[in-house]
């Protein structure tokens, strides 16, 4: 034998690219993938089965961990030398970036994991040499340990350097637990290289759900629509993305101008002599990527987006130099070192320029993006740009409102902030619930459910609807608030506008008899129709609240609307997506396991809760069984597909058609996965079992949203 021959096979591990393992994607690359439901395995945790983050945040010296922040701003290494010797831009653009991938869409991105850490956003080509911000970092994490996470140190340390720049904060809410494995299954694009832009249709019509413009960017292409220096056009990208981020245009003209007065873009030298991101690079650059070999490839020779300048004359002071420039100079389109497009002041003063990133008595021009120029020269953002321009103060408050929204929308409810600056302000956007009435007579409110008239799948195809709009994405939605009874959601088509109304009159009567909350009533009636289908004992978690009309932003409420909910059987139109890998998102983002998702569309069907009818295999909706599994499993059925999402099932004895279902049902005996959990739910001796999880991921689902118990 050889040497090479001689050498251990990696029998579980493909470590290589150049690997010539075929696995099952490459086999067959359009089967149904549950992985999504798999994400965050415990056992990819290094800490302990009862680490809870949240609790150890509560114990950090939350003042030490600012002061520590604080004294790095200043403390430029020679490794990776701050620009103007503040690092305080650099951890803003950081915060920035990790926060900057939340889209309403889908509540996904967002800086509440850390993700950051992990491909592909690691090596985003927008994110360049922001590898070397977290490795600044890395000592004051290694400090304090398993009491600050990833995820809320990317976010504080933004924080921190506005502070330490003379800047506004509305405040900072710690409690965002790290993930330890890449989120593999989310969608950030169709596109196969960075930069690419396959996501529109139309005349520039951005994809759902995504937000950003271009494969690997956080928002816009700073240098215009694919690096059409086009401002106007530039201003059309802006306010789509910014709005799919939950930001109007007060708020945008806020954040770019905040962001923009602090700091330079680094377009030094040829971006060919920038090497791989950090997932690509050579191992012993461990870790980093975009080595640089222009010059001295850091400070002034550093090339990260190829545009070259600050935005303002002070480039680490909070003041109102970014209006005062941009609205007082005339601009031409110019290029930087890189190749980039940027905008030059016409006859600058040398007042006006910037310090040299390395020796500040050296003055440099100034300059603007394609994206600035859109806060001038499109009219909407020219007025708001101007009204900030003359109130400063406003835009300080503005700012720091904005910032905050940024940097917190995907934590949910207020009541989930942890931490000495969390403010106590109610804002709209964190979708406020009041207090409910936790004492209210139980057993009353269930007779008088019973005696409502009220059948088991109206109550529970109710409590479902109001409950299941909930994303852990975001901490959105679910049944705290009832607002399943106001606007958009009382007439949402999968909800039957038309049945739903008459539903809720009787849980209103009820509420004024028994002073409990519709939202309560909802979920109890629920837990009612399952008690009544399976005779267990579900038990009720009271104290939600209903939400008001003026603590509602219809708007905002209105992406929650699902465009399909394969638990109810209910698909608004054909789509790209098929109705199977649509179920399995939904239920990543009610926190499912497949088991959780398999054991609830079979009970679900078995009490008759499918939209149209189909896939209801079973002779009596009135009791809790696994009949739909039983029957999906049976041979003695044949399935033959009749159109787009619909299938008949045929007793092969007689020919006659039995059941009618839907690609949904099918999956569950198709997917070879979720066939392995459906027959353990589908044996003979597990009655007990199937009834048993379904109570306890339908109470999951139920009480998801219960952040303040």
């Amino acid at each position: 034998m050889d040497g090479i021959a001689k050498c251990p096979v990696m029998h579980g591990a493909v470590t290589s690219n150049n690997s010539e393992r075929t696995t099952n994607k490459e086999w067959w690359p359009n089967q149904l993938k549950v992985n999504i439901l798999h994400q965050h395995d415990k056992r990819s945790n290094p800490f302990e089965i009862d680490y809870n983050y949240r609790e150890e945040f509560l114990k950090l010296d939350y003042f030490a961990l600012k002061k520590d922040l604080i004294d790095l701003m200043t403390d430029s290494q020679k490794w990776w030398p701050a620009d103007f010797g503040h690092y305080g831009p650099f951890f803003i653009r950081l915060t920035w970036h990790a926060a900057g991938t939340y889209r309403t869409g889908d509540g996904r991105g967002g800086a509440g994991t850390g993700a950051q850490r992990f491909a592909p956003l690691n090596s985003w080509p927008d994110n360049g040499n922001l590898d070397k911000a977290r490795r600044l970092l890395w000592p004051i994490k290694k400090k304090y340990g398993r009491n600050i996470s990833w995820a809320d140190l990317l976010v504080l340390a933004g924080n921190v350097a506005i502070e330490s720049m003379g800047g506004k904060t509305f405040g900072f809410s710690g409690g965002r637990p790290d993930i330890w494995s890449p989120e593999e299954d989310i969608y950030w694009g169709v596109e196969k290289g960075w930069l690419d832009n396959n996501r529109y249709s139309g005349k520039r019509d951005l994809d759902i759900p995504l937000a950003a413009v271009q494969m690997g960017l956080i928002y816009v292409n700073p240098e215009g629509p694919d690096g059409n220096p086009d401002p106007l056009a530039s201003a059309h990208d802006i306010r789509e993305t910014f709005s799919r981020m939950a930001m109007n245009d007060e708020e945008t003209v806020a954040l770019v101008a905040g962001g923009h007065t602090f700091g330079k873009a680094h377009g030094a030298g040829n971006p060919d002599l920038v090497g791989l991101e950090p997932e690509g690079a050579p191992i012993e650059q461990m870790g980093l990527g975009w080595k640089n070999d222009h010059g001295s490839g850091v400070g002034r020779d550093a090339t990260t987006s190829g545009i070259e300048g600050a935005w303002t004359s002070n480039p680490t002071q909070w003041d109102n130099g970014y209006f005062d420039l941009l609205l007082n100079y005339d601009w031409k389109l110019t290029k930087s070192p890189a190749g980039a497009h940027i905008w030059h002041a016409i006859d600058q003063k040398e007042k006006h320029m910037a310090p040299d990133a390395e020796d500040a008595s050296v003055k440099v021009p100034t300059m603007m993006t394609t994206a600035d120029m859109a806060m001038k020269l499109d009219p909407k953002y020219k007025l708001i740009s101007e009204d900030y321009y003359k109130n400063p103060d406003k835009l300080s408050e503005n700012f720091a409102k904005a910032w905050f929204k940024l940097l917190h929308r995907d934590m949910g409810p207020k009541t989930r902030y942890l931490g000495p600056e969390a403010p106590n302000e109610d804002l709209i956007w964190q979708d406020p619930v009041p207090k409910g009435n936790s004492k209210f007579d139980i057993q009353k409110s269930k007779n008088l459910i019973i005696d409502s008239g009220l059948s088991i799948s109206d109550m529970v195809e109710t409590a479902w609807a109001s409950a299941s709009t909930f994303r852990s994405s975001d901490m959105r939605g679910g049944a705290n608030g009832a607002r399943i009874r106001l606007d958009p959601q009382i007439n949402w088509e999968v909800n039957k506008p038309t049945k739903l109304k008459k539903i809720l009159e009787k849980y209103e009567s009820i509420s004024l008899e028994t002073g409990a909350s519709i939202a309560d009533l909802i979920v109890l009636g629920g837990s009612v129709g399952i008690e009544k289908a399976s005779g267990q004992k579900v038990t009720f978690l009271a104290g939600r609240g209903d939400a008001t009309k003026h603590n509602t932003d219809a708007e905002s409420f209105a992406v929650l609307e699902p465009c399909a909910d394969g638990f109810r059987n209910f698909q608004k139109d054909d789509y790209e997506v098929s109705p199977e890998e649509m179920l399995l998102d939904k239920a990543q983002l009610l926190g499912l396991t497949a088991a959780e998702l398999t054991v609830l569309v079979a009970g679900l069907r078995s009490l008759g809760i499918s939209h149209e009818g189909h896939g209801i295999l079973t002779k009596n909706t009135q009791i809790l069984s696994n009949d739909f599994l039983t029957n999906i499993l049976d041979m003695k059925y044949e399935w033959r597909h009749v159109s787009e999402n619909l299938y008949d099932g045929i007793d092969r004895d007689s020919g006659e058609k039995v059941f009618t279902a839907t690609r949904v049902d099918l999956i569950f005996g198709s997917n070879s996965q979720l066939r392995a959990i459906s027959e353990v739910y589908a044996s003979e001796d597990a009655n007990n079992l199937f009834v048993n999880d379904f109570i306890a991921a339908w109470k999951k689902v139920m009480d998801a949203d219960r952040f303040d118990v």
